[in-house]
C-alpha cells in the first residue's frame, strides 16, 4: 500500500486535499494548479493499480475551492493533442516551404517566432544536435542552447536546399536574403482557419500544457525549454545549469508525441 506523508492512500480524503490547497489557492493560483494537477496524477495512478477507489483531488472538490483571481489573456493555444493535426493541416497549405518547414521547426522546439525565423546555419551543430540562439537574439538576453530532437534535424535537412548566401536557415521567400517577416506564420495560421483558434506564440502553451499534463517533467525542465527565467537573481546565482541533458530528453518526447498524433486526429494518450 502506497504511503503519502505518513498516511495510507486510501485514507487521504477531500478535507486534507482541501487543507493544503485552500491556503495557496488564491494567493498563488499557479502553483496551486500543478500542486492539483500532480495530486490528481498520483491518486490516478492509485486507483488504477487498486489502492484507492476515490480521487479526493478531482472534481469532487471543485465546489469547496473558491474562485482563483482572474488573470491576464493569454495567447491562444490548441489542445496539446491537436497540435499534430495542425501540423498536417499547415503542411497541406499552399504556403511556401520556407515557411512551412519554418513553422514545424518553432514548434518542435518551441521557440519564440523571431528566433526561428532568424535562425542561421552558423548557430546549428548537426553532429552535436544542438541549436544554439546567441544572447542578442533572446528575450532575456542570454544564450540558448536548443536540444534538437531527430524530427527537427529532419526539419534542418529538408531546408538545407532552400539555401542562399544569407546563411538562413529559413530565408523569405518573396524577399531573398533575409528572414520571412513576423506576418509570414500568422499567415499560415489565417489561410488554414487555425488563427481562430491559436496565434504561432501559442504553440509554447500547448506544450507547456503537454509537459505539466502528460509527464513528470520538473517545472524547472519546462521553464528551462522555453527560454524563462528562473526565480530571482539570487536563485539565479545559485541554479545556473541550463538542465540540457534533461532538457534533450523532454524535446524528444514532445516530438514523439507530435507524431504519434499525426494521422490520427485528436490524441489523449499519455507519453
Amino acid at each position: 500500500m502506497p504511503i503519502l506523508g505518513g498516511m495510507p492512500i486510501d485514507r487521504i480524503g477531500r478535507a486534507d486535499v482541501l487543507r493544503v490547497l485552500t491556503p495557496i489557492w488564491t494567493t498563488h493560483p499557479e502553483t496551486a494548479r500543478r500542486v492539483r494537477q500532480r495530486m490528481r496524477t498520483v491518486f490516478r495512478w492509485a486507483m488504477a493499480h487498486g489502492f484507492t477507489e476515490s480521487n479526493p483531488a478531482g472534481e469532487v472538490i471543485d465546489g469547496a475551492l473558491p474562485p482563483m483571481p482572474k488573470v491576464r489573456a493569454h495567447f491562444r493555444s490548441l489542445p496539446y493533442q491537436e497540435v499534430g493535426s495542425a501540423l498536417e493541416t499547415v503542411e497541406a497549405s499552399p504556403a511556401s516551404a520556407a515557411a512551412k518547414l519554418c513553422f514545424r521547426f518553432l514548434v518542435l522546439t518551441a521557440a519564440r517566432s523571431g528566433e526561428a525565423r532568424g535562425a542561421t546555419w552558423d548557430e546549428v551543430d548537426e553532429v552535436g544536435q544542438v541549436w544554439r540562439i546567441p544572447s542578442e537574439r533572446m528575450k532575456a538576453g542570454v544564450e540558448q542552447r536548443v536540444p534538437l530532437s531527430s524530427q527537427a534535424l529532419d526539419v534542418l535537412a529538408a531546408a538545407s536546399t532552400l539555401c542562399d548566401e544569407s546563411g538562413l536557415v529559413f530565408p523569405s521567400p518573396l524577399k531573398p536574403g533575409v528572414p520571412m517577416s513576423d506576418m509570414t506564420l500568422t499567415k499560415i495560421l489565417r489561410s488554414t482557419g487555425l488563427a481562430e483558434r491559436a496565434t504561432v506564440h501559442g504553440f509554447r502553451s500547448s506544450f507547456k500544457n503537454w509537459t505539466l499534463e502528460q509527464t513528470e517533467t520538473p517545472w524547472a525542465v519546462s521553464e528551462a525549454a522555453l527560454a524563462h527565467t528562473l526565480g530571482n537573481s539570487t536563485e539565479q546565482a545559485y541554479a545556473r545549469s541550463d538542465l540540457f541533458k534533461r532538457r534533450r530528453t523532454l524535446m524528444q518526447l514532445w516530438a514523439d508525441y507530435i507524431a504519434g498524433c499525426q494521422g490520427t486526429g485528436a490524441d489523449d494518450a499519455s507519453t
